[in-house]
């Protein structure tokens, strides 16, 4: 048995079964990290860059494309270079930097989900009240208190599963997570398991909070045709958001908690990274494509590219 002295590195047993196609794998991995970031600096350009659209629903989006591009940095440049290893390994300081910044941006992509229903309701049942709440300033406060608090909720199941004595260093997934270095650990681990459940417990508080939001507006919006014009503009794209992100992340929590390790590789690998796959690419496609404004700002900034080549 190893214990915490003798572990310097984590070994990554996600990509054993793909050596023999590792170039291939790499490539499409490549070319889809790439996409992701292009679709997401396009969004978060359009918005910065257009006056118009310096109000809360886009700067809210605008901030899901840079926490996507933040989470989507603790794993793919990882897995782009274990594909052209031999050897899947992670010291323990990575493994830990991998654990908090996937695991501070599931809760900031979430914590952000809830602000954008809160806005969205008092946008559509409040709407002469709206500007009063959802000030120029209110935004970027906002955003700033959400993220220090999430860093700060972060850092605390980092230091509970440090201060673990490990009796082992082997990792079944293609990253490191907060709940397959928990199962390493020789000791008991109810305080880590009592502080998860504590979180499970904010996330669904958060999830009825939407639910209650979306109920009040899509009574709201039934009322007339421009209400269901709204809702269906500026509300459906984010329910699709909410509810892909909910699906994909519930699929990695409960396949790492309960799935059987008989379970045949490769499919234990597309459950784990659903949630890093998905909705960093939808997500910007969704609003992307049903938003007006920002579509026609995206066709203005690819006219202009096109027009300095010329």
């Amino acid at each position: 048995m190893e214990n915490i002295s003798s572990i310097a590195v984590f070994y990554l047993n996600g990509l054993n079964e793909t050596r023999s196609q590792k170039y291939i794998f790499f490539l499409f991995t490549l070319l889809f990290y790439l996409l992701i970031i292009i679709v997401n600096l396009t969004l978060i350009a359009a918005v910065l860059l257009e006056k118009s659209l310096h109000q809360p629903m886009y700067i809210f989006i605008c901030n899901l494309s840079v926490n996507t591009l933040y989470g989507t940095a603790g794993f793919y440049p990882k897995l782009l270079a274990d594909f052209l290893s031999d050897t899947h390994v992670i010291s323990y300081t990575g493994c830990f930097t991998q654990v908090f910044v996937i695991y501070s941006s599931v809760l900031c992509e979430y914590s952000s989900l809830t602000v954008m229903a809160y806005d969205r309701y008092v946008a559509i049942c409040k709407p002469l009240e709206y500007h009063a709440i959802m000030n120029t300033v209110t935004p970027g406060k906002i955003i700033l208190i959400l993220w220090v608090l999430l860093f700060c909720e972060s850092i605390i199941p980092i230091v509970l599963v440090m201060r673990l004595p490990l009796c082992g260093s082997q990792i079944d997934k293609l990253y490191c997570e907060n709940w397959s270095v928990i199962k390493l650990s020789c000791v008991d681990t109810t305080l880590n398991n009592i502080y998860n459940y504590i979180v499970v417990i904010l996330q669904v508080s958060q999830a009825f909070f939407i639910v209650y939001s979306y109920t009040k507006i899509i009574r709201e919006c039934l009322k007339s045709s421009e209400g269901r014009s709204k809702f269906v503009l500026t509300c459906l794209p984010h329910l699709i958001t909410l509810f892909n992100f909910t699906i994909t992340t519930l699929f990695d929590i409960m396949f790492s908690r309960y799935g059987s390790r008989n379970t045949p590789q490769i499919l234990r690998n597309i459950m784990a990274v659903e949630f890093l796959v998905i909705p960093p690419l939808l997500n910007p496609l969704v609003y992307g494509l049903s938003l007006t404004q920002i579509r026609m700002k995206v066709r203005r900034l690819r006219k202009r590219k096109v027009n300095s080549r010329t």
